[in-house]
This record gives structure tokens, sequence and C-alpha cells, in this order.
């Protein structure tokens, strides 16, 4: 039997399901990167195609993420974080045995709908429903775990790639799964048991307003947009903006180390405010890194890495603190997967968008990311504390 931790274990509940949600990305949002050359080759297709593959498995989840959220609401996360797991497999398994490209489509639409119900959406809706309005310090907490998702995944992926091979690579995520993530999301709360939280009463407002909850969205879509941009596209803009190859990477390096100290200075210092002052601050990291690499060039690129980085570990934090601050726990996870769904589709688009961009205008295509971020800000600003 696999033991139950109470609510009121925090800290244990916080390691296990931010291990899990690790796991999840690790296997899926991580794995092209690594796996997507080896893949088409052995098809004989072009990698845009697996790429193409990737972006319908994000539609997917975004499809799927406000059922999973009212389903969450309502029964609790243990569950459909379990099924998560169950069906990441499936869909990894499938995958590792595609013989043809409509197979291969159909095994990252199998891992999409995992991702949709398994990613950070589910955690921050179950931590939600355990914690009640309180859940701000463990959504943080799960964002500082699985903030090292790529530099677990990545190497991992490159080496059960370079021992045995794609395929048995997908083999092994999937079998990480079931060995390991499974287990740990076996033992949250179920729906039944939650911490009591003393608030004092308050009176029922009325629903947040299309406007408030159009705002967010929006915001969410931009931080997406703009996160999945530079990650698929930072060493060529660096480059374009004068930094060598190697001051490229190793600037694209410290954005996972930004995006971890940032988290640690929402969890300590700017804890003590409201969610909407440190998203705002966060917003206007991105255009004010945009601007120094436009003004300086090569040289900024540490900078600019470190901003971003910075900037987009709290706004990921935002996704789960800012709606649950705003509009409270009620039916929080299904409010949650329809905000983020629009994020969704623009991540799916973003590479290619800003793709083209880049090779079009040069680095003037920073403007494009500039822009949305900017627009974001204005966003945040017309937002309201209730």
């Amino acid at each position: 039997m696999i033991p139950r931790l109470p609510p009121a274990r925090r800290g244990l509940i916080v390691a296990a399901l931010g291990t899990s949600v690790t796991v999840s990305f690790a296997s899926s949002y991580y794995i092209p990167a690594v796996l997507a050359v080896p893949m088409a080759e052995d098809l004989g297709l072009s990698p845009v195609w697996v790429y193409d593959a990737f972006s319908m498995a994000m539609v997917v989840s975004a499809m799927v993420g406000p059922w999973a959220g009212a389903r969450i609401d309502g029964a609790g996360g243990r569950g459909v974080l379990m099924v998560s797991n169950i069906v990441f497999a499936a869909g990894l398994a499938l995958l590792a045995a595609a013989p043809t490209p409509p197979v291969l489509f159909a095994g990252w639409a199998v891992v999409g709908l995992g991702m949709g119900i398994g990613l950070y959406e589910a955690g921050f809706a179950t931590l939600a429903g355990i914690y009640g309005k309180a859940a701000r310090g463990p959504i943080t907490g799960i964002t500082l775990i699985a903030g090292f998702a790529s530099t677990v995944g990545w190497p991992l992926s490159g080496l059960m790639l370079a021992t045995w091979g794609w395929r048995e690579a997908c083999l092994g995520w999937a079998l990480i799964h079931l060995v390991v993530a499974l287990p740990l999301n076996a033992c949250l709360p179920k729906a039944t048991e939650r911490l009591p939280v003393p608030e004092a009463p308050v009176e029922e407002g009325p629903p947040p307003s299309r406007l408030a909850l159009g705002l967010l969205a929006f915001v969410f879509a931009a931080s997406w947009f703009n996160s999945t941009a530079m990650a698929a596209h930072l060493p060529g803009l660096l480059q374009a903006a004068g930094a060598s190859t190697a001051v490229a990477i190793a600037a694209g390096a410290l954005i996972g180390p930004a995006q971890v100290a940032a988290r640690l200075l929402e969890f300590s210092l700017m804890r003590r405010f409201h969610p909407l002052i440190s998203t705002r601050v966060a917003a206007t990291a991105h255009p004010i890194a945009a601007l120094l690499l436009v003004v300086i060039g090569g040289p900024a690129a540490y900078g600019f890495a470190l901003l971003h980085g910075a900037g987009n570990g709290i706004l990921t934090i935002a996704k789960g603190t800012l709606p649950l601050a705003l509009f409270g726990a009620a039916g929080y996870g299904e409010r949650l997967g329809w905000l983020n769904a629009p994020a969704r589709v623009t991540q799916a688009a973003a590479p290619l968008i800003f793709g083209a961009a880049l090779t079009a205008w040069g680095l003037s295509a920073i403007w494009l990311t500039a822009g949305v971020g900017f627009a974001s800000l204005i966003a945040l600003l017309m937002l309201r504390r209730s």
C-alpha cells in the first residue's frame, strides 16, 4: 500500500507533486528538442513534421484543460493526475512503436491529452482544492521544483537516446511515469481531505467580469507566446544582435537559473505583496531586456537572458496565483483551464510566427515580443485586486 500524505504535510505534498509535474514536463514539453530529429529521420520525415505534431499536442491539451479543471474542482486532483501518468505512458509507448507518420501523430495526440490533465494547471488546481486561497506558497513550491524539468529532461533524454535510441527513450519515459510519477501522485490527499483554513467570512460577490477574465487570458497567452518564442529562437536572436555562437549558448543557459532565482524571490520577499504587483513587475522584464538588446547589441546577451528568465519565472507562478487571488478558490480549476486555453494555442504558434519574423527582420523581430509584453503589462494595469 502507498502511504497517503495528510494535507498538513505541506512540504512532502509539494515535493511529491513538484516531482511528478517535473516528470510530465520533461517527458512531453522538453523531448522534441532532443528526439525530434531522430524521430523524423527514422520515419523519413522532415523534423518540421514532428514539431507540427507537437504543436497539435498542445492544441489538444488546450481543448481538454477546462474539463480537467472542472473535474479537479469536483473530485480533487489525485485521481486526475494519476490518470495523466497512465495517459502519458500510453502516448509515449505509442510513439515508441510508431511505424508510420499517422501513428506518430496519434501518439503525440495522446501525449497532448496527458499534457492537458497533468501539467501546471492540474497541479495548481489540486493545491487550490487542498489549501484554498492559502495555496500561493505551495504553488510557488512546485514551480521551483519543476523549473528544473529541462535540466533533468534534456540530459536524461540525450543519455537514453545515445545509449539505446529514440524509441527506447520514449519507453524509458513511459516507465518513469509508471514507476516514479504515478506512485507520487497516489500519495496525494483525496478530494475529501482538505486543510481547514480559518478565514474571515466574506459576502459572496458577483462572478468575475468577462473583461477581467479576458484581460487575464490575454496576459497568459502573451507570456506563453514570448516564453515559447524565446525557447525556440533565443540563440539565433542573440546572434542576430551580434553575439557569438558560444556567447549565445552560454547566455541561454542562464535562463533556467534566472527563473528559479526569481521564483525564490517571489516565495520569500514578494509573497508579502498581492500577486498582481509581482506580476506587473515581471511583465516589464522582457520589454526592458529587448530595449537593452537593441541599444547595446551582443554585449547585452547575458543581461537579456537574465531579465527575460527572471520575468518568465514569476509569470509562470502568476498563472496559478493570480486567478486564485483575484477570483477565489471556487471553480478555480475549470476557470484556470479556460484562462490557459488561448495560451496553449499561442504557444503552439509562437515558434513559427517568431521564426518567420526573425528570418525577415533579423534583430528587429524582438520588437514583436517586446510589443506583446508591453500589451500584457497594459492589461495587468487595467486589472484591479477585487
